[in-house]
Parts: structure tokens; C-alpha cells; sequence
């Protein structure tokens, strides 16, 4: 469900001040980005709790499925919506007899919450970080000086950002560069399980070959890409070095913008970006 703007951002009286000014405090009506608890209930029985900003619930309950490893195909979805028509920050998901088997372990370790902060809070133990993730096979070539524009002009796709000054993006476009899905929250993790999502639930999830993020690339961000078997991603800000390291182990290229001098900094796999002939 896409939410309006204005109900994705709640608007409060500030006051603002000035250094070095002499004038009193100015008093503002400033928008601040909403964040509520989603909570996502699997075969009847509570399994997360993740805190995003309200709007398109299915799809990010279906980006976060494939990036847990809950599902793997659109099909493995049996039913997804929410508990209640009125209440949109519960959504429930049935799985395929076949995928509830499969996952029964997965599913008895329920309970966590996720923290938009880091996205990965709250599990049982280090291991279950590392999924079963097979290198990438795809070996997709991008103009790089088109690609860099797509990072360049991402600002154009935040009119969340815009509005409140604290949400992140997630575009995913295609190997001639079109835009797929674009998404924002208060969480770098859940705009891209959102964009991710969008795609898996329509089942295109397999055009994806450029993600592009307003955010820094964080170990986590390079799992759930790998999951939806994107090969390359952009992001305005630098990789961690755990990030850089995952990235190299499954062959996916990852590059980020310079603020310096507007340089693009690939730090893996670099042959998926060539200079236009």
C-alpha cells in the first residue's frame, strides 16, 4: 500500500536557531518521518518485528521473506496481507506446504526485532547471519558513466527525503539502466526489501541488475542483494570492509561515490563497469 506523503511524515513545532545570529529563536512547523513497528506473523504465530516508515507493507514483508531466506520463489508465497483491513502494521504470511517444510527450523526461531539501525539485531547466535549463498553467475556489463548518472541524480527519486531530511533510498533498474521499483524509508534495510519486493511479488525480480542506494554498503545490504541475485550496486556513500569482502566472495561488483571529487570508487569485480565506446 502506498502511503500519501503526508502520512508517511508527521509535522511538529520546532524552534530554530542560527549561530552567530542575534535575532530570537524563530518557531517552524518542521516534517518529521514517521517510524512505526511492522510486525510480521508466519502460519498464525509472530515471527518479527521490524520498525519502518508506514507504506507498501506487502512488499516489504515479501522482499524481507527472500532476503531471510523464508522463500525463494514468488510462488513459495501461499497468501500475504494484512490480519486486519484496518490495520496495516500487522501483515501475515502463509507459506507452501512444500517451503513450510523446508523452513520449520527457520521459523521456530521467531521472535527478534529488527532494528532499522542495523537490520540483523536480535539473533540467536553469529552463525545465522551467513546464509547458503551461491557466488554470482551473472556476468552483466554496464556503461559506467551511465550508471554513475543513475547515482548522481537518485536525489530526484527521494521526495520522502526531501520532505523530512531522513529517509533512504533503494532504486533497481535494469541492464539498459530503466527504472524497475524505487522505494524509501527510515531504513536503509526495509527500502530495499520494498524495492526488492515490488519486483519479487510481480515476479521481474530476475531484470534487476543495478542496485542503487542513497545509504553507505553495509555487509548486511550486500546479503540481501546477493539473495535477489543483483550483481552490481551503487551507493552514495563508502562500503565496510566486511561488506567489500562479501562482495568479492560472491562475485558482485560494488562501487560508491566520492564526495571529494565526484569520483566512482569500485572496490570489487570491477569488469561489470566499462567506459562507453
Amino acid at each position: 500500500m502506498k502511503r500519501p506523503l503526508a502520512l508517511r511524515s508527521k509535522s511538529f513545532e520546532i524552534i530554530r536557531w542560527k549561530k552567530n545570529s542575534n535575532k530570537d529563536f524563530a518557531s517552524e512547523a518542521l516534517a518529521t518521518i514517521n517510524e512505526e513497528p511492522l510486525s510480521i506473523r508466519v502460519e498464525g504465530s509472530p515471527y518479527a518485528v521490524v520498525m519502518r516508515t508506514p507504506g507498501e507493507e506487502i512488499a516489504h514483508v515479501a522482499g524481507f521473506f527472500l532476503a531471510e531466506g523464508l522463500v525463494d520463489r514468488q510462488e513459495e508465497l501461499r497468501n500475504i496481507g494484512f490480519c486486519d483491513g484496518d490495520d496495516t502494521n500487522t501483515v501475515a504470511v502463509t507459506l507452501s506446504e512444500n517451503r513450510r517444510r523446508q523452513v520449520d527450523a527457520q521459523l521456530d526461531r521467531r521472535g527478534y526485532i529488527s532494528q532499522t539501525s542495523c537490520g540483523i539485531c536480535g539473533k540467536e547466535v553469529v552463525e545465522d547471519l551467513v546464509q547458503e549463498i551461491s557466488p554470482m553467475e551473472d556476468e552483466t556489463v554496464l556503461p559506467i558513466e551511465a550508471a554513475a548518472e543513475k547515482l548522481a541524480s537518485l536525489s530526484n527519486l527521494q521526495p520522502l527525503r526531501e520532505k523530512t531530511r531522513a529517509a533512504h533510498a533503494a532504486v533497481l533498474y535494469s541492464v539498459g539502466l530503466k527504472q524497475l521499483a524505487a522505494a524509501e524509508d527510515v531504513g536503509r534495510h526495509n527500502a530495499l526489501d520494498k524495492a526488492v519486493g515490488k519486483l519479487f511479488l510481480d515476479g521481474r525480480l530476475p531484470e534487476a541488475k543495478l542496485l542503487v542506494l542513497s545509504s553507505r554498503i553495509s555487509y548486511e545490504l550486500v546479503q540481501k542483494a546477493a539473495r535477489a541475485r543483483i550483481p552490481v550496486i551503487l551507493a552514495m556513500s563508502r562500503p565496510t570492509a566486511l561488506a567489500v569482502s562479501l562482495a568479492m566472495e560472491l562475485n558482485m561488483t560494488v562501487a560508491c561515490h566520492n564526495s571529494q571529487d565526484g569520483a566512482l570508487l569500485v572496490y570489487s569485480h570491477p569488469r561489470r563497469l566499462l567506459l562507453s565506446k
